[in-house]
């Protein structure tokens, strides 16, 4: 995911310092629930061990913040600045990063004490912070956040690939009341501003600020439902060449898919007849619920059949400029409840919303000087921008200027469908 940058607004060291203990803090509790297995295992590629997410957010400040500015800098361990590089070649050599979990040395204990060892340092250096490492100390914070995402993420991908079923969190899964209806929301052709401006951290992706022009176009008032969904299913969706880009197409075939990734058909013909994976363990399928879990190719698909399309970043950021609907404190995406539409509801909190814009600098962009300035730029190729956020992404990354990005067949995480019209 993307970070870069530091804040515009600076905040007071002991904030700071209040903040850094509530994120170190954050990334370890979500890792209590699991066991050390859990904490090891790599499902897939695209995926990390939690075992190797809280060694690499360590890494971040040992490597960006201790190495730079503590006084005679000792690393915690020689080895750890190859393995816990994620790509930063500036940095040097990397682990590669398909076999992450064939580390099961160094143990989840020993990672706990290298935490605790930077995390005592960097306590050392706050007490007498400048602006620059204060300011890093902040984007260290954000990149930590995104981990934690990250984490539960790639969590659920590990747990479904288990017969068994687990689930992470032992609290219940509730089937909610009927969803809102979908209404549109319309927009007037004009030159628009987008970009991140004013207070506040923001990741250089978002910026700078500047105008595009956007045609008419309406926004749907809510995010698509699993009912809605299924009901593409139903109706072939899957086995319909003429809905899919011709990527997409060879994709679902190359991968035989008939469903979402966390989809399954119950044993019995109670419901609708499926059940879903999810953090809670496997559940009946909600229609009422947003689906989730799509790649960019379902998503277009869908919105293609239901004779409407998906918005670009510019549509997405100017609609949703001013609103504030995040939904905090969930492990799946919460349903919409029946209620007058009014405006956009589910821009937030839900799940990461799919644009047809591809994941491009803006114009005038300028990526930081050294090995920090690669964490954005160099992947601005070949990936979609997706906006919004999701039931798990943590409140201070739900902002409107937020660029999230993925290739066009990743589906793990919590992305979902915001259907627009021209």
């Amino acid at each position: 995911m993307n970070t870069q940058t530091t804040s515009n607004v600076l905040a007071p060291v002991d904030a700071l310092c209040n903040a850094y203990d509530t994120v170190r803090r954050r990334t370890v509790t979500l890792s209590e629930p699991l066991s050390e297995e859990d904490c090891c295992v790599q499902s897939m590629p695209d995926a990390s061990p939690v075992k190797w997410h809280m060694a690499h957010t360590t890494w971040f400040f040992e490597t960006f913040i201790l190495e730079r500015f503590e006084p005679d800098f000792q690393p915690h361990h020689p080895a750890f600045r190859m393995l816990f590089n994620s790509y930063y070649n500036g940095i040097g050599e990397k682990h590669a990063r398909a076999q992450r979990g064939l580390l099961t040395r160094p143990s989840f204990d020993e990672i706990l004490a290298y935490r605790h060892n930077v995390d005592t340092r960097i306590g050392r250096l706050l007490a007498d912070a400048s602006s620059e490492l204060v300011a890093l100390i902040e984007l260290g914070l954000q990149h930590e956040q995104q981990h934690q995402e990250l984490m539960l993420t790639d969590v659920k991908h590990l747990l479904s690939m288990n017969p068994l079923k687990p689930a992470f969190s032992g609290a219940s899964l509730d089937i909610a009341g009927q969803t809102a209806p979908m209404t549109w929301q319309s927009f007037d052709a004009g030159v628009v501003e987008i970009g991140h401006a004013g207070d506040g951290f923001f990741f250089d992706n978002e910026t700078p600020r500047h105008r595009q022009f956007v045609e008419p176009f309406a926004l749907a008032s809510r995010l698509v439902t699993n009912g809605e969904f299924a009901a593409f299913i139903d109706a072939g969706g899957y086995r319909n060449p003429a809905l899919w880009l011709s990527e997409g197409w060879d994709w679902v075939g190359a991968n035989q898919l008939t469903q979402p990734l966390y989809w399954q058909r119950a044993e019995d013909s109670s419901g609708s007849g499926w059940q879903e994976f999810t953090l809670h363990g496997l559940q009946p399928l909600d229609p009422d619920r947003p689906v989730a879990h799509l790649s960019f190719f379902e998503a277009d698909a869908y919105a293609r059949w239901s004779g409407a399309r998906l918005p670009t970043e510019a549509e997405w950021e100017y609609a949703a400029e001013g609103v504030n609907d995040s939904i905090a404190g969930s492990l799946h995406p919460q349903p919409l409840q029946a209620k007058p539409a009014a405006g956009l509801s589910q821009l937030f909190g839900a799940c990461w919303q799919w644009t047809t814009s591809s994941y491009a600098p803006y114009p005038g962009y300028a990526a930081a000087e050294g090995a920090i300035g690669e964490y954005n730029g160099k992947f601005m190729v070949n990936q979609y921008v997706l906006r919004g956020s999701s039931c798990v992404t943590p409140p201070r990354h739900s902002r409107t200027t937020y660029r999230n990005f993925f290739p066009a067949a990743a589906r793990w995480q919590f992305s979902g469908i915001r259907l627009a019209k021209s």
